[in-house]
């Protein structure tokens, strides 16, 4: 990963946050699909095992992210990104209909974004 320090801060941690996001995604709803008739234990061993991908992406991006930005701005960046892969998650994998409401939160996270990284 030694590239990685050649790119721009914003760049490498919105890059580890959306890799760090795939893998919450596929840990936390994942089993629906893959494990629906499993007993919810071995699901949440199954979990926790690709969890462990997540934080090891995670991790690095928060540290690296918060050279540059503020926690709250952290946070922020985060939430687009999950919204951003959950998405075409939830209608490509998992077969979910996409639904105005998506649009209407990514626009609430747009004015998020705006109030977050704002001068004031």
């Amino acid at each position: 990963m030694q590239f990685l320090h050649t790119l721009p801060i914003p760049l490498q941690t919105v890059g580890l946050l959306l890799l760090s996001n795939i893998f919450m995604t596929f840990a936390w709803y994942g089993h629906l699909r893959n494990l629906a008739a499993a007993p919810w234990y071995m699901a949440a061993v199954a979990s926790w095992g690709i969890a462990l991908f997540e934080y090891l992406l995670q991790v690095p991006a928060n540290r690296i992210g918060h050279t540059l930005w503020s926690v709250g701005q952290l946070k922020i960046v985060q939430e687009v990104i999950t919204l951003s892969v959950f998405v075409p998650f939830a209608a490509l994998y998992l077969g979910e209909p996409l639904k105005w409401d998506y649009l209407w939160a990514g626009l609430c996270l747009v004015g998020a974004v705006y109030f977050i990284f704002r001068g004031g």
